[in-house]
């Protein structure tokens, strides 16, 4: 029996978390990209990956900053015939760069492991190298699940037991701004989406709510991305969100003032979800009590191996639980979809928000995510 069919008909059962691995493609435009090799790498998994800045759709602005464009890393694993997926998104705000990025990369020798599906042993490995990097090892955990899933035939939400049809819808993400300019971003979507999210934290976030709810009655989430320093503002912004038919609020005041957090999420008449407070499965323990729920991202706690991790422990805990993400291709969206129906909020808007995406991945139907039913992750290169 061939080693790749011996794969599909006995990993099954043990595989359920990620692996890692790079190599070449093509950008939004055809051209090729130019991938970089890791010549150190085995023979039979080779890793190669190439800067590819994402390009949004309108300036984003949230309570800290205003940016137009993301620095963003796209990596991929051959193996046997077979192409897995991964990318590495570095918005600003968490330090991270290409140039640290690709650094770590250069770091990365898989020549030890002859087999991709031994995916914790990979990630320990990795995550071995560096205390921090998240990006690039949430990079390496994509393509090997992709290239996993790939080598079993089998989508990810399959082999990991999920119903599909409960995925759920995402929110779409409208960020600061005048109240005409809200009130004109939001008649672009609001037929689209059953669920937005708007971001908060400044001065003018009534006038925001207003501007939106003179449009449409959706249902809205709101991130104040640390943006509110004071409980007892907090508290009264929240409580007169409630009466505008919000539904969830997120990382209301600065990471550092948890005891306050505290203090607003006990008196919340909305769940209060961590973000900022949130990076990877050692924090759950910090935070707990202090939130209702976690938002998991994948570019923070390093891919779906943790990630998964982190849903598992949080609803041990009696947490809630989202899946986020940062303006990304619809590889990483496609790949936090995956989990998304395990989820009681979802955020997987990134690769909407941009103009230059790679690749067609879950996609959004009546405000609802529909995953691809192809293996791995199912994406297809635009």
């Amino acid at each position: 029996m061939r080693r790749r069919d011996f794969l599909k008909t006995t990993a099954l059962a043990a595989v359920g978390t990620g692996i890692a691995a790079c190599g070449g493609g093509r950008s939004a435009s055809n051209a090729p990209v130019p991938y970089r090799i890791n010549t150190s790498g085995s023979a039979r998994m080779k890793m190669s990956w190439a800067p590819y800045e994402l390009k949004l759709a309108h300036v984003f602005t949230v309570a800290s900053y205003s940016r137009s464009t993301t620095p963003d890393v796209q990596l991929q694993i051959e193996y046997d015939g077979f192409t897995g997926y991964g990318e590495a998104s570095m918005p600003p705000y968490l330090g991270h760069t290409v140039e640290s990025v690709c650094a770590f990369l250069e770091k990365v020798d898989l020549s030890q492991f002859a087999d991709p599906f031994c995916i914790e042993d990979i990630m320990a490995y990795v995550d071995s190298l560096s205390p921090g990097d998240a990006p690039a090892k949430a990079a390496i955990d994509i393509a090997l699940h992709d290239l996993v899933g790939k080598l079993l035939g089998q989508p990810l939400f399959r082999i990991w037991g999920y119903d599909p049809a409960k995925a759920g819808s995402t929110t779409f993400t409208i960020g600061i701004d005048t109240p005409e300019v809200v009130r004109e971003k939001t008649l672009e979507c609001a037929d689209r989406f059953n669920i937005l999210k708007v971001k908060v934290g400044l001065a003018n976030d009534k006038e925001m709510i207003q501007a939106i709810r003179s449009v449409t009655s959706l249902p809205l989430a709101v991130d104040a991305n640390q943006g509110w320093k004071d409980k007892y503002k907090a508290l009264d912004e929240i409580l007169w969100l409630k009466e505008q038919g919000i539904v969830m609020v997120e990382q209301p005041m600065p990471k550092e003032q948890l005891d306050d957090i505290a203090w607003v999420t006990e008196r919340s008449p909305l769940p209060v979800f961590a973000d900022e407070s949130i990076q990877r499965l050692s924090d759950i323990p910090k935070i707990k009590g202090a939130f209702t729920g976690i938002n998991i991202k994948l570019m923070k706690c390093t891919g779906l191996l943790e990630a998964r991790k982190m849903l598992t422990y949080a609803r041990a805990e009696g947490m809630k639980v989202m899946v986020g993400c940062m303006t990304e291709t619809s590889c990483a969206t496609t790949a936090a979809a995956h989990f998304a129906p395990a989820v009681d909020f979802a955020d997987l808007d990134g690769n909407l928000l941009i103009a230059n995406d790679r690749f067609r991945g879950m996609v959004v139907e009546g405000g609802k995510m529909v995953l691809p039913d192809a293996p791995g992750l199912g994406l297809e290169l635009l």
